[in-house]
């Protein structure tokens, strides 16, 4: 079954052309990209899409802030965020590689439920009578990482499927993507700080639940899962010699390419966990500790612009240069973090800093579009989100360190330590594409 085939589907939406008159046309054009992912693959799926990942954005510092407040231990509230983070980074690939083989519409439906039931878990363990003892709050909190549900690389499987004829396309949908990443990234803690404020540090989970229990199993049931062809239906619909023969010339991952975008969004991720630590470092000093989530999220508000800015750059500058100058900018940028002396400064600083974040993400998603084989697009894409649930809590770690040892100065050298990382990986991955065989999915 292919995405012209499948029941509901549309045909070629992606290919209807911009108005030619420039007179009626020029508004339509500037928006018109962006327009277009919506005919491909329905309003509803953005209108699920985007607010169904949200609870991924709330694990790891809804689980602190919770245990903290229940413990009375910063360290107890640590390991257990820690424990989310492990949780999700080995969980996710996992979820990724049955999506591959079973179909994404089960492995949703099964998380979903599973994380639903992880949850209740962990709110068990917490405020259970008596304390349940950190053994089982760890263990929940891994369970909860685990079984969380990966809507957001499973969406851009579906994008791949939808635009494999048209790359402008497949280029503002990742682009759209990564500024629904930003924005939930941004949203999600700001939403458990108010919740955990306004009420109790266990409302997030249950908003949390209830998102999980309503939009992911619609955004598993959307019409467009059935552009993803898992293995085990494709060779189902084949001749037993021709699905012999299919699985002996299967492409396999390979893992040295593989290893670059997943090592940027490490990277990247580390960035991330330690410019959050960072400043909060730096508002400790003006005893506005407390701000550095609005701190954060203006990285973040400028970071989504240029990511949604990407669809409209030149298809000719190809995804491994436009690595090298976006982290470039990053690096250069970041440095910046060590000038200022004051709130205000420092508002001006994450603004400029925030606008290559974005462009960053969206090329090293393109990346891994380019070096994943087509039936390991799921298995690919959930690494390199995982990958950033590592670096975070790399970040996280490293920068809480300095800032100890050192004040916030040591601790913003984390996060222009990992842009300059990004940087040389950008380098790796022009190896990579020049390297890359005939045979391979893009050219990179």
């Amino acid at each position: 079954m292919n995405r012209r085939s499948a029941p509901g589907f549309p045909s070629r939406p992606a290919t209807r052309r911009a108005p030619s008159n420039p007179a009626t046309g020029q508004k339509r054009n500037l928006w018109g990209r962006y327009a277009r992912l919506s005919q491909l693959a329905g309003p509803s799926f953005l209108a699920i899409g985007f607010p169904a990942r949200l609870p991924l954005a709330m694990l790891t510092i809804g689980t602190l802030t919770m245990v903290t407040a229940s413990t009375g231990s910063y360290a107890s509230g640590g390991f257990a965020a820690g424990a989310v983070g492990i949780g999700s980074a080995i969980g996710a690939p996992a979820l990724g590689y049955f999506a591959d083989r079973q179909g994404q519409r089960p492995v949703l439906l099964l998380a979903a439920a599973a994380h639903t039931l992880a949850i209740g878990m962990l709110l068990l363990a917490v405020y259970a009578a008596g304390g349940a003892g950190m053994g089982a709050i760890l263990a929940a909190s891994f369970a909860v990482g685990a079984t969380s549900p990966q809507v957001s690389p499973l969406a851009r499987v579906r994008w791949m499927a939808m635009t494999r004829d048209d790359k402008q396309v497949l280029d503002t949908a990742l682009s759209y993507e990564s500024t629904a990443d930003e924005l939930t990234f941004v949203l999600g803690p700001a939403l458990v700080g108010l919740l955990a404020a306004a009420v109790a540090p266990w409302l997030p989970f249950v908003l949390a639940v209830l998102i999980t229990a309503t939009l992911v199993p619609a955004f598993a049931l959307h019409r467009t899962s059935f552009a993803v062809v898992p293995v085990r239906r494709s060779l189902a619909q084949q001749h037993p010699e021709a699905a012999a023969e299919a699985l002996r010339s299967r492409q396999p991952v390979n893992w040295l390419r593989t290893s670059v975008p997943v090592l940027g969004m490490i990277a990247m991720g580390t960035f991330f966990g330690g410019s959050q630590n960072a400043l909060s470092a730096f508002g400790g000093t003006f005893g506005a500790a407390d701000a550095a989530g609005l701190l954060y999220s203006l990285l973040g508000l400028t970071s989504a612009f240029g990511a949604l800015s990407v669809a409209y750059w030149p298809a000719r500058w190809k995804p491994a240069p436009r690595w090298i100058v976006c982290a470039g900018a990053m690096a250069a940028f970041s440095a910046l973090l060590l000038l200022p002396g004051d709130v205000g400064t420092m508002v001006i600083v994450l603004l400029v800093i925030g606008l290559p974040v974005g462009p960053t993400m969206v090329t090293i998603f393109s990346i891994g579009t380019l070096v994943a084989p087509k039936d390991r697009l799921g298995t690919v894409m959930t690494l390199l989100a995982s990958g950033v649930v590592l670096g975070s809590a790399i970040g996280s770690a490293a920068a809480g360190a300095a800032a100890e040892r050192g004040g916030y100065a040591d601790a913003f050298v984390v996060p222009i330590a990992a842009a300059a990382a990004l940087f040389v990986l950008g380098f790796l991955a022009a190896a990579v594409a020049r390297s890359s065989s005939p045979g391979d999915r893009g050219d990179a």
